[in-house]
């Protein structure tokens, strides 16, 4: 036993006497051939010295200055790329560590995903729906239906299935008589005042733009006057949260997600499939809707809301087809309905982007400046109304109360003034708001030169706001006397007072 211990000791000797050998020979080893030559550069430098005189020991010196530089230099070279090298590494861990971190997010999404339809499979099967596996012939939608790519708008054709969404005609009723009762409803049910002016504005908006957009300052009523008008027709508005981060139409009506294989919708998009079912007014606000620029995310729906023919009023949702898409999405696109209104608030604050005259030009915009004046009123019921019924009556206002003659030949001297005074025209798109908007606002009780008066301020006044005002005061105050001599002193009092602020702001 001893002799095994002896022989270890012996062996661990060796081999690092070995290993201290080579180490040796390698560092060492190589500068021993050399060692006596170190001798021989000392002689060279006794000899040769004494006769460098000036500038032999100038350039002797600045050989080593430029030696010594070169070897700091690639020093410095080998340190960089080292240092280079590490973060390229790290680096490439880092793409690693987050691969691995979106597979595990990926894979905990998917689970979250089927523990989802789990619930939703199990509340389903307690409303009695039937949730067996569809056979050939059946017309009845399986719950994996109702749930694939659009689970939200296949629940709303499950809930409005066999439904009857018809509402009675009412016998008599006119333009003036709802924005009276409306009025009356707000101020006696929810405590909401507004002027006559403001809700004729309103309803004769509707039949001249499908986008309604109140502005103003905080607390003035706004997103209260869409409510208070989904509660006086008997369905409640959908009001949407604009985000600053929304940028395109993704964040308005959601998107397909290619790794669920469903459409993430957007309660915007499921409360624009639920108007296709119903037959009454619809009311879908986009509250503080100018946090982000509406031309952006909005930016689709103006340019399908211009064509002339209703029927091209789509939105592609998806550029593909399924057989188990919901009932009203036809080959991947849904027809915007025409019973939707869309109302827009919007704060003028440093907060907020400003609204671009191409969203103006499509619009029709209330200005809320100072909070309603609380007033008696007699206690009013809702008054649910078809859309059919209502655009009858817009209809009926085109026929009994077109604009005459002599305001439009005033109105063509006073779209002259404007291309000489300020280089502005009343185009084709306002004309044609200008003739829809006025007709019903008389059937709404209001004049045909009130009516004039709020489409001149709304459309033509606020783009002077974007010119030099300070060297227009003698044009604005021109504008003032033109209103006068064409239409008779004070008549249009919007403009007055808007072309009064502009001078003040001058």
């Amino acid at each position: 036993m001893s002799a095994y211990f002896e022989y270890l000791r012996q062996m661990v000797i060796s081999v690092f006497n070995d290993i201290g050998t080579w180490f040796y020979k390698f560092i060492v080893g190589p500068w021993l051939d050399v060692g006596d030559n170190f001798t021989d550069y000392n002689s060279l430098m006794n000899t040769y010295s004494p006769q460098f005189g000036f500038g032999g020991w100038f350039f002797y010196i600045l050989f080593w200055i430029l030696l010594a530089g070169l070897v700091l230099g690639l020093g410095y070279l080998f340190y960089r790329l080292l240092r280079k090298y590490i973060r390229f590494v790290k680096r490439e861990l880092d793409k690693e560590t987050l691969a691995m971190q979106v597979e595990r997010l990926n894979y905990e999404l998917y689970q979250a995903i089927q523990e989802k339809d789990k619930i939703l499979n199990l509340k389903v099967g307690v409303l009695g729906v039937d949730n067996k596996p569809k056979v050939e012939g059946e017309e009845k939608k399986t719950v994996e239906e109702v749930t694939s790519r659009f689970p939200k708008l296949r629940f709303v054709d499950h809930e409005y299935e066999g439904k009857d969404m018809e509402i009675p005609y009412r016998e008599g009723l006119s333009l003036e008589e709802i924005c009276n009762s409306f009025r009356l409803f707000a101020a006696s049910q929810l405590h909401l005042y507004y002027t006559i002016d403001t809700v004729r504005q309103l309803f004769a908006g509707y039949s001249a733009s499908k986008l309604i957009i109140l502005e103003g300052i905080s607390g003035t009523g706004k997103t209260s006057l869409a409510y208070a008008l989904g509660k006086f027709f008997d369905h409640d508005s959908n009001i949407c949260s604009v985000q600053p981060s929304w940028k395109d139409r993704s964040e308005l009506l959601g998107y397909y997600n290619e790794f669920t294989k469903k459409f993430n919708e957007s309660e915007f998009l499921r409360a624009l499939y639920e108007a296709t079912y119903r037959k009454d007014v619809n009311i879908i606000v986009l509250d503080e809707m100018n946090l982000a620029r509406i031309e952006y995310y909005f930016a689709e729906f103006l340019s399908i809301m211009e064509m002339p023919d209703k029927n091209e009023w789509k939105i592609e949702l998806i550029n593909s087809y399924d057989d188990n898409d919901p009932v009203h999405v036809v080959k991947g696109k849904m027809m915007i309905p025409q019973n939707v209104l869309f109302f827009g608030t919007a704060n003028n604050d440093d907060s907020t982007f400003t609204i671009s005259d191409k969203v103006y030009d499509r619009a029709i915009s209330l200005f809320f400046d100072n909070k309603g004046i609380a007033f008696d009123a007699d206690y009013t019921e809702q008054m649910p109304l078809s859309y059919a019924q209502l655009e009858a009556l817009y209809e009926e206002a085109q026929i009994q109360y077109p604009v005459s003659d002599a305001v439009m030949e005033k109105f063509e001297q006073l779209d002259n003034f404007f291309i000489k005074k300020f280089k502005l025209a009343f185009g084709n798109r306002i004309l044609k708001q200008l003739r829809i908007f006025i007709p019903s606002y008389v059937a709404c009780g209001g004049t045909e030169l009130e009516g004039l008066d709020f489409i001149l301020t709304n459309k033509i006044l606020k783009k002077i706001e974007s010119l030099n005002i300070a060297f227009l005061r003698d044009e604005l105050k021109q504008l003032n006397n033109e209103l006068d001599k064409l239409y008779g002193k004070g008549t249009f009092r919007m403009a007055h007072n808007y072309v009064d602020s502009l001078l003040k702001m001058s």
